[in-house]
């Protein structure tokens, strides 16, 4: 795996797949060596891509209340400030948030449909049945389902900072287009890790945002670096990590694996829908799990 690794450092770019693998193959190919790819054609079947416009979201959701991430500046769970700074946590009517996305109400706050404790089936259930409830191949690949169902939908001003999960991720774009910059897991010596004491945006009476503290919270480690931005001075050892980028279009998915860094933005409007499987706790993660210590 070091190996897979090393050799990954070298990839120019993300390769594509023109169709979904069978499981074994996707298994031998991707997961064992914790490579990402881009695969084609996986989702074409799904009525998601033709039904998801901004009308039949009204129609199918429309006054239900969900939770929406807002934030001063875009940046949710984000360091600012010398703060790890979670997003205010607001419910509101689906379509008062599409109000907002498609610019009939202004806001001077930045709001994104980005909670992730499978909101897709929690609060999303009537749009189930427009996608699918897992990846055939991958539950097969994996013997297992998903752990969660995720569904994204924000400006183009929301960005997620740089961050790694303990999940294989099979990211869907179902309209317009994210971009990802990925670092493999051997970069983790180059990516600086700092504690901060945790704090979440808060409304205050006249509506601008102060950052509360989370009280008797314990500090938690977060990377403070831009990767589009980098201060090499403060973190010279980052120039020698290698990200690699791309763009997921409508229509296309991204396998990212278990453990790998990512940032990530999209364009304005652009609806997801991801898949979270818990990861194999193995020799990589043993592998990775040194190479961590040896960092600190």
């Amino acid at each position: 795996f070091s190996f897979a690794w090393t050799e990954l450092a070298w990839m120019e770019s993300i390769p594509y797949l023109d169709r979904p693998p069978s499981p074994l193959e996707f298994y031998r190919e991707w997961v064992s060596p914790n490579k990402p790819c881009i695969i084609k054609n996986a989702i074409s079947h799904w009525p998601a891509l033709k039904k998801w416009t901004s009308t039949y979201l009204r129609e199918v959701v429309g006054p239900k209340v969900v939770s929406v991430a807002v934030t001063p500046n875009g940046y949710a769970d984000a360091v600012f400030q010398d703060r790890f700074v979670m997003p205010e946590e607001r419910q509101m009517p689906f379509m008062d948030f599409l109000d907002i996305v498609e610019k009939k109400v202004t806001s001077p706050n930045v709001f994104y449909v980005q909670k992730q404790c499978s909101n897709l089936t929690e609060e999303f259930p009537e749009l189930v049945c427009d996608v699918e409830p897992d990846i055939p191949w991958m539950s097969e690949a994996l013997g297992k389902k998903p752990d969660a169902v995720n569904f994204w939908l924000g400006e183009s001003a929301a960005v997620t900072s740089l961050h790694k999960d303990h999940y294989e991720n099979l990211y869907c774009v179902i309209s317009g287009e994210k971009h990802f910059l990925l670092h493999p897991p051997s970069d983790r010596p180059f990516i600086p890790y700092e504690l901060y004491q945790p704090a979440t945006y808060q409304v205050s009476e006249d509506g601008s945002f102060e950052i509360v503290d989370e009280k008797n919270a314990d500090k938690v480690p977060w990377i403070s670096l831009d990767p589009l931005n980098p201060n090499l001075e403060q973190y010279p050892e980052y120039a020698q990590a290698k990200p690699l980028q791309c763009t997921v279009k409508a229509g296309e998915m991204l396998y990212l694996p278990s453990l790998w860094f990512h940032h990530v933005q999209q364009s304005h409007g652009c609806i997801a829908v991801n898949y979270w499987y818990d990861m194999e706790y193995d020799l990589k993660y043993s592998y990775y799990q040194l190479l961590d210590c040896l960092t600190k």
